[in-house]
C-alpha cells in the first residue's frame, strides 16, 4: 500500500508558521523524515487561511522548490484551488507528482481534470460534489462516475485515478465508519481499474486513543481494497499495521514483508 506523508499541512499544529515564516530547515526536516520513514508521496498543503489565492501560489512554489531540491519521493500536490494546484505541478517541472484533488462539480472536474491531463500527473477524485460530501454510498458513488466520466472526457486513464471515499469522524456520526468501507468496496468493484486513496486519522477525530481507532480501521480499510492513505508514516503502528493486514488479505507473496518487518525486533 502506499503511504502518503501527511505532516505538511497547515491544518495541523506549527505548520502554518513554518509557510508563512518560510522555514526550510523546518521544512526540510518533514520532508526528509518522512521520505526515510518510507513515504510513496508528501503531501505538500499551504493554504493558510490568510492572504489571498497568490500568497498561497507563491507558498506552494517555495515548497516544492525546497523540497524538491534535497528530497526525491514524489509530492502529491494538495489545495482546493486548480490555480495552486497548477503553480505547484509548474514548480515540479516534469518530476512525478500526485494531483490532490478534485470533486464531482463541473467546473472543478473542468479544471482540475485538465491539468491531469495535461501534466500526465494522477490524480484523486474525492466522493463529493457541489453540496458537499453525501450521506449514502450510492450517492458517493454517484459522484465518482461523474469523476470518471470526466477523466475519459480528458483522456485521463482510470489506471491515473485515486477515488477518495471520504471518511468522516465517528464521534459525530458512528455509521460514518460503514459508510466508508462499504463505498471503498463499491468503488473497487465498479471501476476496478482505479486505485483508492483515504485521509486516515479522520475517522478518529475527536476521541481519545486516536492511534488504536485509525490502526483498526487501516485494517478493515485494506480488507475492502484501499490502495493508498495519507496517513503519519513516523506511526510505527499505523506502519506495522499496513505489514500485517496486507499478509493476511493475500497482498505479501509467501508473508515476505511481514517477515522481514519482524527481523531485529526479538
Amino acid at each position: 500500500m502506499i503511504i502518503i506523508g501527511e505532516k505538511i499541512n497547515t491544518s495541523l499544529p506549527g505548520i502554518k508558521e513554518i509557510i508563512e515564516s518560510r522555514d526550510t530547515p523546518a521544512l526540510l526536516e518533514l520532508a526528509t523524515c518522512q521520505a526515510a520513514a518510507g513515504a510513496g508521496f508528501i503531501d505538500v498543503n499551504v493554504g493558510t487561511g490568510v492572504g489571498s489565492s497568490l500568497d498561497e501560489i507563491f507558498s506552494m512554489e517555495w515548497a516544492v522548490q525546497v523540497i524538491q531540491g534535497q528530497v526525491d519521493t514524489p509530492l502529491c500536490i494538495d489545495s482546493a484551488d486548480p490555480a495552486v494546484l497548477e503553480a505547484g505541478l509548474k514548480a515540479r517541472n516534469g518530476k512525478p507528482s500526485l494531483i490532490n484533488s478534485t470533486k464531482a462539480e463541473e467546473k472543478n472536474l473542468k479544471q482540475v481534470v485538465s491539468l491531469a491531463s495535461d501534466y500526465q500527473s494522477p490524480l484523486v477524485g474525492l466522493a463529493m460534489d457541489e453540496t458537499g460530501i453525501p450521506a449514502t454510498v450510492e450517492e458517493r458513488v454517484r459522484a465518482c462516475e461523474k469523476i470518471a466520466s470526466a477523466c475519459d472526457k480528458h483522456g485521463v486513464p482510470l489506471e491515473n485515478v485515486y477515488f477518495d471515499p471520504l471518511v468522516l469522524p465517528v464521534s459525530t456520526d458512528v455509521k460514518q465508519g460503514l459508510v466508508t468501507l462499504n463505498t471503498l468496496g463499491v468503488i473497487k468493484e465498479k471501476f476496478p481499474a482505479a486505485k483508492t486513496a483515504m485521509g486516515l486519522s479522520n475517522v478518529s477525530y475527536g476521541l481519545p486513543g486516536r492511534s488504536m481507532l485509525n490502526t483498526a480501521f487501516l485494517h478493515m480499510a485494506i480488507y475492502a481494497g484501499l490502495d493508498a492513505a495519507i496517513m503519519d508514516p513516523l506511526d510505527k503502528r499505523l506502519v506495522s499495521a499496513i505489514t500485517v493486514a496486507e499478509a493476511l488479505t493475500g497482498k505479501d507473496r509467501y508473508c515476505r514483508r511481514y517477515t522481514k518487518s519482524l527481523r531485529g525486533k526479538h
